[in-house]
């Protein structure tokens, strides 16, 4: 049962992996700092502000919703 469950979660790793992160609709901070060029540093302050819209904590992780930052970037001459 346990290979099977680790074979399960390989196989979703990969399939994460395969995806552009231009496709993909939410992204980790490292993720975001790549596809954009701001660092991560920058990011996670970003995302720490209260009135931040395109933030979506899931316990210890961070995850940007791509669409909302891009908007939000878009929105900015400076950041």
């Amino acid at each position: 049962m346990d290979d099977e469950i680790l074979r399960y979660k390989q196989r979703l790793e990969e399939q994460a992996a395969q995806t552009p992160i231009w496709e993909k609709a939410c992204l980790t901070i490292e993720e975001a700092a790549e596809y954009t060029g701001i660092g991560r540093t920058k990011l996670r302050a970003l995302v720490r502000q209260k009135k931040c819209s395109f933030s979506m904590p899931i316990g210890n992780q961070i995850l940007i919703v791509r669409e909302k930052f891009d908007a939000y970037l878009k929105g900015r001459k400076r950041i």
